[in-house]
């Protein structure tokens, strides 16, 4: 139950502290927990504790005394206090804030003031020319009287130099106080907080059979706080450095100071409702004579598809594989209100990496270094966000995939600068005797250099990847034809994926030569 109250009903004691010592961080909320001594007198009893945030979720409150104490809670509820803030600042607020309203109504003052110039200067301007009419008017009608107007001009020469001179100091300062009012603007934002308009309190109703102290333990949800995963990766050599790290950010409204810290997949507003079944119609019907004749294929993109998480549309959670899993900061946090993002290191390991140099120039002329090495973690990496760093310092940010423990991780640290490849392709097509088949030949050619400085030595292998295509039916065949092909390729796989290991000298260069044929019957269509 949640009751608003304002300044003049709140209660007249202090409240009793009820710090919060553990917060459980979900995908998009968190539970905190607070704890708190409480020195109970015999018999029933109204407590107030807190301040705590005022986001708290009121049907989520939960109460409870310890057992070594012989005490029950009969109620339990948050009260909530609105103290509007006038529009001058009061004698809680810091003196930063108060130093910037002073300068903000120092400002409004002076350019009152500078307004005030204007119109006076303006004024002594129209003046001077109707002096200077009445002067013409005047020598014109043979008037002279030099003394009178050579001293009314000098008056009004004077006071239009005197009230330049305090409209230009006061523009001066004018600016001076703009810049000295945007830096206090940004040192409030940096460390001031203005006191909230709405306090949340906990009033406790408790019956105790006997006085002494009793351990209180209260937990509740809160939005407003959420964590993603991210790591480091550091590779010195043949070995490799993980560290987990949960980026959280909170906007709760009050700090988490030295409390223990537990990241959550859990979703605990997802709703749970079975999916809707729906009718699904199949029919049979005969081919016509002309779809018995023919046979219609196509080349089309399929992914090679592998155990794990369904790919999330739009804007991504947390990426747990299906299942909950829950990490533990290994030492107390503390997190600031300020809904900035604060790294927590969660878990660190180093072990032994593999390198491979390793190209597809279908789809990127670059030669990519990859490293592979196991989860040795203890826990399951989500996914998330990787700093790569290697000898030459930071090399870039990649994505790390789920990955369960134990499990083999492949990390991509950037391209080679000094490898290039240029691939071409070829095509022709035959078509002849006595089945009148037609047969597709193609030859893919790559050029692969290595353009290495003065005086490197060592040999480097380059993991060269190309695909032919993979039929399924037999209508079509696909043959290699390794007697065209330049070298012969290391590996051919079921999916159709042909592997060289390419050895290069610094300064070396290779050419790989790729054939292959696609075989129909005459029947076939749309190869």
């Amino acid at each position: 139950m949640s009751v608003i109250t304002t300044p003049a009903a709140a209660t007249a004691a202090p409240p009793l502290a009820l710090p919060v010592t553990a917060v459980t961080c979900l995908e998009d909320r968190a539970h905190v927990e607070r704890s708190a001594v409480l020195d109970l007198a015999a018999g029933v009893q109204r407590l107030r504790l807190g301040p705590v945030s005022a986001l708290a979720v009121d049907r989520t409150l939960h109460a409870e005394l310890t057992a070594e104490h012989p005490a029950t809670v009969l109620d339990a509820r948050l009260v909530r206090t609105w103290t509007p803030h006038g529009p001058r600042p009061s004698d809680d607020d810091s003196a930063l804030l108060r130093r910037a309203h002073a300068l903000e109504e120092e400002r409004e003052t002076l350019g009152l003031r500078c307004d005030r110039l204007r119109g006076r200067l303006e004024l002594l301007g129209r003046l001077a020319a109707d002096l200077l009419r009445e002067i013409g008017e005047g020598a014109g009608a043979g008037e002279t009287d030099r003394e009178h107007w050579t001293r009314e001009l000098d008056r009004v020469d004077g006071e239009r130099d005197a009230y330049g001179e305090q409209l230009r100091a006061a523009e001066a300062r004018r600016v001076a106080l703009h810049a000295e009012l945007a830096d206090a603007q940004r040192a409030l934002d940096a460390a001031g907080e203005r006191p909230a308009e709405l306090v949340a309190h906990l009033e406790l109703t408790v019956e105790a059979a006997k006085a002494g102290p009793a351990g209180l333990r209260v937990g509740h949800l809160t939005p407003c706080a959420l964590w993603r995963p991210a790591y480091r990766a550091v590779l010195d050599g043949d070995s490799l450095s993980l560290e987990t790290d949960a980026v959280v950010w909170q906007r709760t409204g009050e700090d988490w100071s030295d409390v223990r810290l537990t990241l959550s997949t859990a979703r605990s507003a997802l709703a749970s409702d079975p999916p809707r079944l729906g009718e699904d119609r199949l029919t049979l019907k005969d081919r016509t004579a002309a779809e018995r004749r023919t046979v219609d294929v196509e080349l089309r993109e399929e992914e090679i598809g592998d155990l794990g998480p369904a790919p999330v549309e739009g804007l991504p959670g947390v990426d747990d594989g299906g299942e909950t899993r829950v990490l533990v900061a290994p030492a107390p946090v503390s997190v600031p209100s300020d809904g900035r993002a604060h790294r927590v290191p969660v878990s660190a390991f180093t072990t032994a990496a593999g390198s491979e140099y390793a190209c597809s120039p279908e789809l990127s002329p670059l030669v990519t270094r990859v490293v592979r090495f196991d989860n040795r973690s203890g826990h399951a990496l989500l996914a998330g966000p990787v700093d790569l760093v290697r000898d030459s310092g930071f090399a870039g940010r990649g994505t790390l995939d789920f990955t369960a423990p134990g499990a083999p991780v492949e990390l991509a640290f950037g391209s080679c600068d000094d490898h290039r490849v240029v691939r071409e392709t070829e095509e022709s097509r035959d078509t002849g005797g006595i089945m009148q088949r037609t047969v597709v030949t193609r030859t893919v050619t790559l050029h692969l250099s290595r353009f290495s400085a003065p005086g490197e030595q060592g040999e480097r292998t380059v993991v060269v990847r190309e695909r032919i295509p993979v039929s399924e039916v037999s209508a079509v065949e696909v043959r290699l034809r390794k007697e065209g092909c330049s070298p012969t390729p290391d590996a051919v796989d079921a999916e159709g994926i042909v592997r060289w290991d390419v050895p290069l000298t610094p300064g070396g260069r290779r050419t790989l030569t790729l054939v292959y044929e696609l075989s129909a019957s005459a029947k076939v269509a749309g190869l």
